[in-house]
């Protein structure tokens, strides 16, 4: 039976690095999208679109990492690791205290995943970017959101150590 795997945690964790090096390994990933959804909202004018419609850019994040969902089910490999999961939508939401419809937390529960690392935050590593607006206070508090998220909807997390991301590789696929 395959096994759906997400790596989260907050903005600037090492989430990216550990799925590059996943994919060195010759494992299939499902990377995150929220980048994507960025750009085209730049590309069409809006700079943020998080920050200046936080529910339309989650219904397209929903929309994707469904999308993400349901083509690793039609895929053969034994694993599949997801670059953030669902439950990471309204977990942001929450942590812009922002209302949004039950679809998120009914997506949670319909679409479930095997195991959830979380990755915590780490300021040596964190930097920011042109599409990652959060400083790296924000980014421990979104952390602590996306752990209560996950464990609201009913998973347990492992928590990944800080270490070279050979080892935090090597660390997630002792855990499996």
């Amino acid at each position: 039976m395959q096994q759906k795997i997400v790596i989260t945690g907050g903005p600037g964790t090492g989430k990216s690095a550990v799925i590059k090096e996943l994919e060195r390994r010759n494992y299939f990933c499902m990377h995150e999208i929220s980048r994507q959804v960025t750009l085209e909202a730049r590309n069409e004018g809006i700079e943020q679109l998080f920050l200046e419609n936080p529910l339309l850019f989650s219904s397209k994040i929903l929309d994707k990492r469904t999308k993400q969902y349901n083509a690793a089910h039609k895929l053969t490999d034994a694993f599949v690791f997801f670059d953030r999961g669902i439950p990471d939508i309204h977990s942001y939401l929450n942590f812009k205290k922002t209302t949004f419809p039950l679809i998120y937390v009914k997506h949670c529960h319909a679409y479930r995943y095997s195991t959830i690392f979380l990755m915590p935050p780490w300021k040596e590593i964190y930097t920011a970017d042109n599409e990652r607006y959060e400083s790296y206070e924000d980014a421990k508090l979104i952390y602590e959101f996306i752990k209560n998220g996950y464990i609201d909807v009913g998973y347990s997390i492992i928590e990944i150590p800080f270490d070279s991301v050979k080892n935090r590789t090597n660390f997630i696929l002792e855990s499996l």
